[in-house]
Order: structure tokens, then sequence, then C-alpha cells
């Protein structure tokens, strides 16, 4: 009698998909891309875009209470995505409450390349010369993000917490519009739109640059992810000699509001991507604490994993 074998599907490996949102954070992802440096690690990756802020396009509304509703936290606990970056406190944030919430897991597992400016701009005939002087008055801000956090960062040094006020008034575009408009006394912005809003004759108060954490999921191994940050190395160094052949991507997004030659490349930094320190955690998670804006109790241990430097 003969034994009738039993024939196995190969298993298909799903390629590692990689998030792109504004340039702002993810310039060396696209120079990278574009100029084919992760083929040349032997990365296949498949790169998903998810909308922006800084996309002129954006019709997405971010509220302060609704982290992981957005369109990158969704796809990325649906598993439409592996790994991805934004700010540092942003990243802090999703992976220390993406544990408590039962939600997919991520791991900080790297300092991003990008640290480029965010600033705090005014209209030009504002009454408001000086940081301090927006003592109670609202600053528009993407909530739990990067121009909510750098706006604290920024204003920590000039009032007490409970004198800082942060409004969401939509994206990059909306919010400048309501600056413009009187509807709010400043808004917290990054690149193309402070260039925009340089054009437009805001007055800018104050601006910092603002560090991008790396995250990716426990199933995106670390010699991959090595491969990743060494090409997005290699793009950091191409930029960091000349930028100007990549400022397109920004003027991309601000859909024909800013020619090539308005933009304010001298505000645009990048380093290598490099390992998350503890004394990073520490200082970093503690701040985030202190202003209310994660949850206390994690540790360096279950919220940090540099693997791909092991």
């Amino acid at each position: 009698m003969a034994v009738q074998e039993m024939t196995r599907k190969p298993e298909v490996k799903k390629r590692p998909q990689v998030a792109t949102m504004n340039a702002v954070h993810d310039l060396p992802v696209l120079v990278a891309r574009d100029k084919g440096f992760f083929k040349d690690e032997g990365l296949d990756l498949e790169f998903v875009t998810t909308p922006g802020m800084a996309q002129v396009t954006t019709s997405h509304f971010v509220k302060f209470d609704s982290v992981f509703d957005r369109p990158l936290d969704s796809v990325y606990n649906e598993g439409g995505i592996d790994q991805y970056r934004m700010c540092e406190w942003g990243i802090m944030k999703r992976a220390v409450e993406a544990n408590t919430q039962g939600l997919r897991g991520r791991k900080i597992v790297a300092l991003g390349a990008s640290m480029s400016k965010f600033a705090i701009v005014v209209a030009g005939d504002s009454k408001y010369y000086e940081p301090e002087m927006l003592k109670n008055q609202a600053i528009a801000v993407t909530p739990n993000n990067g121009s909510d956090f750098t706006t604290l960062k920024m204003m920590e040094g000039f009032l007490a917490p409970e004198h800082v006020k942060r409004t969401s008034a939509g994206s990059m575009l909306k919010r400048l519009e309501a600056v413009r408009d009187g509807k709010v006394a400043a808004a917290s912005l990054m690149e193309p739109w402070i260039s925009v809003a340089q054009k437009w004759g805001l007055r800018v108060l104050i601006e910092s640059h603002s560090t991008r954490s790396e995250a990716a999921g426990d199933d995106l191994d670390g010699p991959t992810l090595k491969k990743m940050f060494r090409a997005q190395a290699r793009a950091v160094e191409l930029i960091e000699k000349d930028p100007t052949p990549f400022i397109h991507y920004f003027i991309r997004e601000t859909g024909g509001l800013l020619k090539p030659e308005e933009f304010q490349t001298w505000r645009l930094l990048h380093a290598a991507p490099q390992p998350y320190t503890r004394e990073r955690f520490d200082d970093t998670y503690n701040w985030t604490v202190k202003w209310n804006m994660t949850v206390p109790g994690a540790t360096y241990e279950n919220t940090v994993d540099n693997r791909a430097w092991r």
C-alpha cells in the first residue's frame, strides 16, 4: 500500500513593512529607499505611507485622548506596518502605553536619525514678542506628538506648567491659518511649515531641535534593523553634505505653497541612528511622567531593545 505523503505549503514570509509619514521624521528613510541603499544591504522592504500632519492634503483631526486611534498607530496595531519613527516622546508614550492597554507590543530600538527643528510662531502683527507672553494663551499643536512635546520643552523654561496652554487646530496648514486668522495665539510647527510661516510673514518666537526615535515590533530581528539603520546612516551622509537635492520631499508636502528656494534648509539636522541609552530613557521617561503625558511604572528593560547593536 503506497504511503501518501502530505505536502506542506511553503511558508510565505512577509516583507518587513516600514512606515513613511512626514519628511521631517523620515527623510533618511526616503533617501535610502530612493537611492537603493536598503537594497544594497540585501533588504526587501515594503514602504507604507501613512497620513501625517505635515501633509497639505490631510483631513485627520487629532484629539488629546486618542493616541492609538490615529492612522499610523491603527495600522501598526493591525499588523500593517512593523517599524516606524516619530518624535522621541511620542514613541516613548506609545511603547509604554501599548503594554498597559494590551495592544501590539513595540520597543524603542534606536535614537533616530532626524533632529530637525520645531518652532512656535505667532502672527506678524501679534502683541506677543517672547515666549513668556504666551501665558495662558492657546498654542495649537498635534496632541501627544512632536509639536506638543517640543512645545512643552520650549515653554517650561519660561512658564509654570499650569500656564502653558495647548489646543488642537488640525494639520500644520490648518493651525497656520488659525494663527493668521486670529483664532489661536500661536502654533507649533515643523518644516516645511516653519518656512511657509515665514513666507506668510508670521513671527518665530522660539525654536528647538527635536530628536526622533525608532520603534519596532518584537518580530523584526536585530540583524534586519542593523541593516536598515546602516542604510539610513548612509543617507544621512548625503543629506548632511548637501540637503538641497532632497528638499523636494518637503516641498511636495505643502502642495505648492512653497518654492524650493523658499525652504530653510539650515533647520535640517541628521545623524546616524544610535542605541537608546539607559540614561536617555531615564531622563526622557521621567520628563513625560512629570508632565502627566504617560503612565508611571515602565522600565528600561520592558521599553527599550537595542538589538540592532548586539
